[in-house]
């Protein structure tokens, strides 16, 4: 689903991203784990076509985002660090606005709002503003929105940020159905690694760098921890 190969990305003579390579295949639930300053949002930023990386280049479906990355980014939903909705503007009319820059049909894009918005409680919050709604409903709102045009690669950067402990498992509930149903692939950043301990696979990065990938148990093997937690602060420190 998603291939990486020697993608560096600089700020002038600091790093941020180092030659890093790595393969994700279709459906499951992926973590990409790193302290502040790792390189996740650049990576992010890179795999949503913000940035064009220095050196290398990333494959989404076998799309090359460098040559063909109009249809490589159709198959990308992704929920941003920061929150992007319109605060003025009521739920269903962001939902509609983004269904539409989808080029969804109106009938269609109508079926899987309500769809989507009854699956996370939401559907009696249509006609509020997203201003009105708690931090882990607009969060929700967010992940509708880029869960419309079926994306096949769901991007989670720091989702869960500011979200109190239901909000948070709501949301990773939420994308484990997608992954189950309909073989989503899941890539999650996060420096939580209560987050990471859910995930089915998790890549650890530190400096740009790829420093361990694997389940859960093998990356604080390989690591050197008794638990996760304690291999990644050691590995990361």
């Amino acid at each position: 689903m998603l291939k990486i190969h020697g993608l560096t990305q600089r700020y002038g003579a600091r790093v941020a991203l180092d030659a890093l390579s790595l393969s994700i295949a279709r459906g499951g639930f992926v973590v990409l784990l790193g302290p502040n300053g790792a390189g996740k949002s650049t990576l992010f930023q890179v795999l949503t076509g913000l940035f064009a990386a220095d050196e290398g280049d990333v494959e989404v479906a076998g799309l090359s985002m460098r040559t063909q990355a109009r249809h490589a980014l159709a198959h990308i939903g992704v929920v941003f660090q920061q929150q992007s909705l319109d605060l003025d503007l009521s739920v269903a009319r962001n939902l509609q606005f983004h269904a539409d820059l989808q080029g969804l049909p109106a009938h269609e894009s109508r079926e899987r709002i309500a769809f989507e918005m009854a699956r996370f409680g939401l559907l009696a919050d249509m006609r509020r503003s997203v201003r009105e709604l708690s931090g882990g409903n607009r969060r929700k709102v967010e992940l509708v929105r880029a869960l419309l045009h079926r994306p096949q690669l769901l991007l989670m950067d720091e989702a869960t940020a500011g979200l109190d402990p239901k909000s948070r498992r709501d949301l990773i509930d939420g994308l484990r159905d997608e992954v189950r149903e309909r073989h989503v692939t899941v890539l999650w950043a996060t420096h939580l690694v209560s987050e990471a301990e859910q995930a089915d696979r998790v890549l650890v990065l530190h400096r740009g760098q790829l420093l361990a990938d694997g389940s859960p148990a093998d990356v604080a093997a390989a690591l050197g921890g008794a638990t996760l937690e304690a291999a990644f602060l050691n590995a990361t420190r």
